[in-house]
């Protein structure tokens, strides 16, 4: 029973800071190691296993905004405590990998061991470092679609000389690290609002979330849910109209010409939204048939909502 704690996304000059919980209970998984000795397959067929069995994971999020704010070190401590609090399954021992204890203010502090390479030598720190890494490296490649031209899904936010020419290119996104010595000298870089202010990425699926609310509402739904979360899906709006549920999948564009958003709805991401639909269903209103699936385009800085189309 220890609870094994990693971090991914220390270095990118893009993208969210993520830690990794776990506590594998009996779950028994080979193939377990340092997420960075595996190809990207195995990765995600690892990260599917460790989710589909009894482990209990946490994922602690740090957005670039908030990093910036508060500096490297307390969002490590911050995504740390924010992964642990998820963990509901008892432990007798936390192990993080490296040498720090991002929990030593806490009264869980007492009982973290910290230990070198932790992720190739302890298998619960191995399943954090794993779920972390492909939850974040999907969250990239999704913000690949909201912002072309960066490259996000083959980099993933790191410094390579590919990001560099597209950051001198076309400047920074809501995604980058302005406090970060290599973008320092963009921090007053206009990003997509009014005058200088900063729009983080998540301010800005907020509010196509709630353009596409408003919308739904007017059409006449009620709106159940708002960027429903579960550590194993997500769904961004929940909404009924007459007995019908419906689910909506929000997609955010700078512009029309940026492509729409059902061409991101590929058959992996529609396989995710059938299973957060029936997990949702099978939660909250079990024994319910009549579940669709849908998507809305959302686009330019008014935050218009070009389309909402069912899809199945």
């Amino acid at each position: 029973m220890i609870l094994g704690i990693d971090e991914v996304g220390r270095g990118p000059w893009a993208g969210p800071l993520v830690v990794g919980a776990v506590v594998l209970n009996d779950a028994v998984i080979e193939g377990l190691t340092d997420s960075k000795k595996l190809s990207k397959k195995q990765r995600e067929i690892l990260s599917q296993q460790i989710i589909d069995s009894t482990a209990d994971i946490g994922l602690g999020w740090v957005y670039p905004d908030e990093l910036d704010a508060i500096g490297l070190s307390s969002s490590l401590v911050e995504a740390t405590k924010r992964a642990v609090s998820q963990i509901t399954s008892p432990y007798h021992e936390i192990i993080i990998d490296g040498t720090i204890n991002f929990l030593k203010d806490t009264t869980k502090g007492q009982y973290v061991t910290t230990l070198k390479k932790a992720d190739l030598l302890i298998s619960s720190v191995s399943a954090a470092s794993i779920v972390a890494k492909v939850a974040r490296d999907r969250y990239m490649t999704e913000q690949d679609l909201l912002y072309p031209g960066y490259g996000f899904a083959a980099h993933v936010g790191y410094g390579t000389a590919a990001h560099r020419a597209a950051i001198e290119k076309n400047s920074v996104t809501p995604l980058h690290r302005l406090s970060f010595a290599p973008l320092v000298k963009y921090r007053q870089a206009e990003r997509p609002d009014s005058g200088n202010n900063i729009v983080t990425t998540k301010q800005i699926g907020d509010r196509a979330e709630e353009a596409v609310a408003d919308q739904l509402q007017k059409q006449g739904h009620i709106v159940l849910e708002r960027n429903w979360k579960t550590k194993f899906c997500e769904i961004d709006i929940v909404s009924r109209k007459d007995e019908t549920i419906y689910f909506t999948e929000v997609k955010y564009r700078k512009n029309d010409a940026a492509g729409g958003g059902l061409a991101a709805i590929t058959p992996k991401k529609l396989n995710q939204m059938k299973f957060a639909a029936k997990f949702y269903d099978t939660t909250h209103r079990p024994g319910s048939t009549d579940l669709r699936l849908a998507v809305a385009d959302v686009a330019g800085e008014d935050y218009v909502v070009s389309r909402w189309l069912e899809i199945e």
